[in-house]
């Protein structure tokens, strides 16, 4: 069994989460500049077993696609051009920076700390990943 790999997506950072093998847990990975994202998806996936990644998409309050799913998609689409036996599986990510910052703050993460982007995109990886983790029970 392998891994399973989170991107919570933007357009300048990517957010990544793993789970461990056994698909226990989920940690934070790292957040990497987008535009190293595909390189880097090439690489971990050369050196970890990934069995599915799941991308973050993000809805607005009625459902509709929020601004950045076209970006999004075009990166879906290279995900699965590059790495065509991993399945690539959509996930709404609605809430996710919300609830990011919110377990910083119960975390005890200071305020300079909050502000770190990069913070808060692992961990929205994270929570995306958890609530997959979640929805296949």
């Amino acid at each position: 069994m392998g891994r399973i790999l989170a991107i919570d997506y933007g357009k300048r950072r990517t957010g990544l989460a793993v789970t461990d093998m056994l698909r226990i847990t989920a940690n934070p990975l790292l957040t990497i500049e987008t535009a190293q994202l595909l390189p880097w998806l090439a690489d971990y996936t050369r050196r970890e077993q990934v069995d599915t990644i799941v991308i973050g998409y993000p809805r607005q309050m009625n459902g509709e696609d929020s601004e950045t799913v076209p970006a999004i998609r075009a990166c879906e689409q290279q995900i699965r051009s590059q790495l065509p036996d991993i399945p690539v599986v959509e996930f709404d990510e609605r809430f996710t920076s919300v609830l990011a910052h919110q377990a910083m703050i119960a975390g005890g993460m200071s305020k300079k700390q909050r502000r770190d982007k990069a913070q808060v995109d692992k961990l929205a990886a994270c929570i995306i990943l958890e609530s997959y983790l979640e929805s296949l029970q």
